[in-house]
C-alpha cells in the first residue's frame, strides 16, 4: 500500500464528508426558519453562541488531539462525522484494538479502529431508528424509575470496564493521574461538567509519569 497517496486520499474524502456533515447541521435551522418563516434576531444569535460556542470550540479541539492518535486518519474522520466520540467511538475502537492484539498508530490498528468506528456507527443507526419507529410503546419504559439509575451509571459502567483492563495492564502508570482525578472532581464536583477539558490533563500526568518511571528503570 502507498502510505503516501492512502492518507491523501483519506484527507481528501475526510475533508469533504466533514463540510457536508457541517452544511447539513446548518441547513436544519435555516430550513426550519424559512419553513415558518420566523428568523432570530442576529443580536440574539451571537449572544447565545459566545455563550456556548467557546466551551465546545476548545473541547473539540482538544478532542482532536486527544483522539486521533489513538483512532488512526481514516477512523478520526469517521468518528468525527458520526459524532459521540467519547462515549461510544473511542471505547469501540480501543476495546477492538485490544481483542485483536494491535497497536494505535499501527497500519493494523487504523484497520481496526475504521472498522470498530464503523460498525458502532451503523448499529447505532439501526438503534436509533428502531427507537424512532417505537418511540411511542418505549418512553414509559425508558422513563420509568426502576431504570433510572441505569441509565444515570451508563458512561461510569462503560468506562470502568475499560478502566479495569488499561489500568490492570499498566498499574505504574495509571494509580497517579487516578488518584489525582479522584481527589480534583471529590474537591470540585463542579468540574463534572468539564470532563472533556481535563482529559488531556490527565493523558499529560500520565505521560509524566512514564516518563520518570521509565528513566528509573521502573517500566
Amino acid at each position: 500500500m502507498n502510505r503516501k497517496t492512502y492518507d491523501d486520499m483519506t484527507h481528501l474524502y475526510g475533508k469533504i464528508w466533514i463540510w457536508i456533515a457541517v452544511v447539513i447541521i446548518l441547513l436544519v435551522p435555516v430550513a426550519i426558519c424559512v419553513y415558518y418563516n420566523a428568523w432570530p434576531p442576529l443580536q440574539s444569535v451571537v449572544k447565545g453562541l459566545l455563550g456556548v460556542a467557546p466551551i465546545f470550540w476548545t473541547v473539540g479541539a482538544i478532542e482532536v488531539i486527544t483522539f486521533c492518535p489513538m483512532l488512526g486518519t481514516a477512523g478520526s474522520y469517521l468518528g468525527f462525522v458520526t459524532g459521540n466520540l467519547t462515549n461510544l467511538k473511542v471505547p469501540c475502537a480501543l476495546n477492538a484494538m485490544e481483542i485483536n492484539s494491535v497497536k494505535s498508530g499501527t497500519e493494523e490498528g487504523e484497520v481496526v479502529s475504521t472498522i470498530a468506528i464503523a460498525t458502532s456507527s451503523i448499529v447505532t443507526t439501526i438503534i436509533i431508528s428502531i427507537g424512532v419507529l417505537l418511540i411511542g410503546q418505549l418512553t414509559p419504559i425508558l422513563n420509568s424509575p426502576e431504570l433510572k439509575p441505569a441509565f444515570d451509571n451508563i458512561l461510569p459502567a462503560l468506562f470502568g470496564g475499560l478502566g479495569v483492563v488499561y489500568i490492570s495492564k499498566n498499574w505504574k502508570v495509571s494509580i497517579v493521574p487516578l488518584l489525582f482525578m479522584v481527589v480534583l472532581f471529590l474537591s470540585v464536583p463542579s468540574l463534572a461538567s468539564s470532563v472533556g477539558i481535563l482529559v488531556p490533563v490527565g493523558a499529560a500526568i500520565s505521560i509524566g509519569v512514564a516518563r520518570i518511571l521509565y528513566k528509573k528503570g521502573l517500566l
